[in-house]
């Protein structure tokens, strides 16, 4: 079980993860937009899409940032503070900006579930944040001297999805009281960001003090 990290580190990626998951977004906005216009299964074809991409994002990632670490310790460590600096600027953004929630009022229609699913796998695939956030955040919770790295970032990025597909069938399930709750409570959509600018700043500052020693 090499691929495993240890129990705290699962413990707070876990968190961060459900946290990036529960903030509005392109991908949240889609399952509900599909949700509302075209019923449950339009929802459930756009959030496998989009975890078909975070799949193919996994890969690449885990393959990417191992081959970088056999290449250079020092490279690695280089992305790993840029990847803070990255997870700062999302912090700042994250309060100044706020949550991105855009969910049109349409009537029902028929959505092809192939359709909607190659959109979901698209949005996701094209979406910056989320190449960065699998490039970035990932090297934040494996140590560049650990030889099983690769299995690691591996694991956390298919945790990912395990650990989020329930919640996103479960979004979709109650996507009309979703959306009216974010709707009509402003101050809990700023309570959200405020909450990720805060756990991702502690990220960040976490990786900079550990490579500055």
């Amino acid at each position: 079980m090499t691929f495993l990290p240890d129990v705290s580190t699962l413990l707070t990626y876990t968190l961060a993860a459900i946290l990036l998951f529960i903030t509005p977004g392109p991908d949240m906005s889609l399952f509900l937009a599909k949700t509302m216009a075209g019923g449950r299964r339009a929802g459930m074809a756009s959030m496998l899409g989009a975890m078909t991409g975070c799949g193919v994002h996994t890969l690449l990632a885990a393959l990417g940032l191992s081959a970088l670490l056999a290449a250079s310790v020092t490279a690695f460590t280089v992305l790993k503070i840029v990847g803070a600096l990255y997870l700062l600027w999302m912090a700042f953004d994250a309060v100044r900006n706020g949550s991105a929630l855009h969910v049109k009022d349409e009537g029902p229609a028929e959505i092809p579930f192939w359709k909607t699913f190659f959109m979901g796998v698209g949005i996701n695939l094209t979406n910056p944040k989320v190449v960065l956030f699998f490039v970035t955040f990932l090297p934040q919770f494996v140590d560049s001297a650990d030889p099983h790295a690769a299995d690691k970032l591996l694991f956390l990025g298919l945790y990912f999805i395990v650990l989020t597909a329930p919640m996103g069938a479960l979004l979709i399930l109650g996507a009309d009281k979703v959306v009216a709750l974010l709707r009509g409570h402003p101050k809990l959509m700023r309570g959200i960001d405020y909450s990720f600018a805060g756990l991702f700043s502690a990220f960040a500052i976490k990786i900079l003090t550990a490579s500055a020693r």
